[in-house]
């Protein structure tokens, strides 16, 4: 990840393509929704795009046809959730083959469906959960960070295996080898995305702590009672008391 252009088979090229396509139009209509309805979400959603754009230009060379990098996508799928994050990822896939000749057009659909849809869903998911079982909410963030940077290659792995079985062991081989090599560097990488992501969070409940509990980031009293009711802790009924409808960084 990415792919480079024209290492895909046509035929995987274009049904990658078509499994991609429907969640960027439903990402298209939400992103089109939510900048109608709040406007001024526009900077703190185009810091989002950019830190995608560039943490996944830094690439190192991985697997033959594919390179490892960050994906920077788990940022914006934790404040503007998975759909926008396929707009935002597709967008940057496309300038990146474009002006970068990292990736490339006729691959763009399989990239899109690894790193702007997979990727978000799964690292949104680990960090609901963690934020459900209730962890803090830097541990989610890196949580979900880590997650949607590993699920990304493995996805990729995927992609690359089923194009380019293994002659003796087929797609199960190929899938080991591929992960295996993308292994050695995207585990620490994946480390590092989780690392930036929660300094990068940790700023933003800084100065855009309004924005951050408008979006359901940052929980106001109200909403961490709601949260815990039938499982108040002593621990809980302590926060909440003394925030009142305060913001709680859980």
């Amino acid at each position: 990840m990415h792919i480079a252009e024209g290492f895909l088979p046509p035929v995987h090229a274009v049904a990658w393509g078509a499994a991609a396509a429907p969640f960027v139009v439903h990402g298209a209509r939400t992103l089109v929704r939510d900048v109608r309805e709040h406007p001024e979400s526009t900077l703190l959603l185009g810091a989002s795009g950019a830190f995608t754009f560039v943490l996944s230009a830094l690439k190192l060379p991985s697997v033959t046809g594919s390179c490892s990098h960050p994906t920077g996508t788990g940022l914006g799928a934790i404040l503007f959730r998975p759909p926008v994050m396929a707009v935002l990822g597709t967008i940057t896939l496309l300038f990146q083959a474009l002006l970068l000749a990292h990736g490339g057009l006729t691959t763009l659909g399989a990239n899109v469906f690894s790193m702007a849809i997979v990727g978000p869903w799964a690292g949104y998911g680990v960090y609901r959960l963690a934020r459900r079982s209730g962890a803090p909410l830097m541990a989610a963030v890196f949580c979900g960070a880590f997650v949607a940077d590993l699920s990304t290659y493995c996805v990729t792995s995927v992609q690359l295996a089923l194009a380019f079985p293994d002659p003796g062991s087929g797609f199960p081989g190929a899938l080991g080898k591929f992960g295996s090599v993308f292994a050695v560097t995207q585990i620490p990488l994946a480390v590092s995305e989780g690392l930036l992501t929660v300094l990068v969070m940790r700023l933003l409940v800084q100065s855009s702590r309004g924005e951050l509990t408008r979006l359901g980031v940052l929980l106001t009293g109200k909403r961490v009672a709601s949260a815990t009711a039938g499982t108040e802790t002593p621990e809980t009924r302590q926060t909440t008391g003394t925030t009142g409808t305060g913001t709680v960084a859980r």
